[in-house]
């Protein structure tokens, strides 16, 4: 292994082009309308799973895209989710970024209900006047909220990452989001987070800058 002398400027475009020719060593083809976004999340966690495991609804990208231009607003359900994806391109579209999770009366609510911040959370989203793309990475909690209100019908999420890292009940709640016509972006297992969460949310905003979308 040698040193690779690769300018400031450059570093992210040589670890795209690594990503693409390991991609291509290990014989994965990606679909052509999805690769951009499947390698900005190996990108954010090295790990070339998610070539596998990241599962789409039927036109998501575009449906996501054409959210972000309607004004929609983002919703995750942490703080490092909320520092990571990217307000300056989405205030071009009239939308912001939001997290209740660490507000004083959120905490305070979930407490004297039973319930985690998560589901409080979910419910301040879903009183958000337009429309909310949902950015789950750390919470299945809120996954399995946000199928409650929709199977009441009390709630329907125009959009919803669900990328939530762990091992209880993430793989359900997963599960829950893909078995509705709820349109998303999934990862299945046990993999996720709250930087693979806004590495998604980034991957649309960047293309929709470059026109591509």
């Amino acid at each position: 292994m040698e040193l690779e002398h690769v300018l400031p400027q450059d570093i992210e475009k040589r670890s795209f082009e690594i990503i693409t020719k390991e991609l291509e060593e290990k014989g994965i083809c990606l679909d052509e309308d999805k690769a951009f976004l499947i390698k900005r999340a190996i990108h954010t966690t090295a790990d070339f799973e998610y070539a596998n495991t990241l599962c789409f609804s039927e036109n998501a990208i575009c449906k996501m895209a054409e959210l972000i231009r309607e004004g929609a607003n983002i919703v995750t359900d942490t703080n490092m989710g909320l520092s990571g994806i990217n307000k300056t391109e989405m205030r071009k579209y009239g939308g912001s970024v939001y997290c209740f999770m660490a507000e004083e009366d959120v905490a305070a609510e979930a407490k004297e209900r039973g319930v985690t911040r998560a589901v409080v959370s979910m419910e301040r989203a879903a009183k958000l006047p337009g429309k909310v793309i949902f950015a789950i990475g750390n919470a299945p909690t809120a996954l399995i909220n946000l199928r409650e209100m929709y199977d009441k019908r009390v709630y329907i999420p125009q959009f919803v990452i669900g990328v939530p890292v762990g091992f209880v009940n993430v793989e359900y709640a997963k599960q829950l989001i893909m078995e509705t016509d709820i349109p998303y972006i999934i990862n299945q297992g046990r993999k996720g987070g709250s930087n693979v969460a806004a590495a998604i949310c980034n991957a649309v905003l960047y293309e929709m800058r470059k026109g591509n979308l």
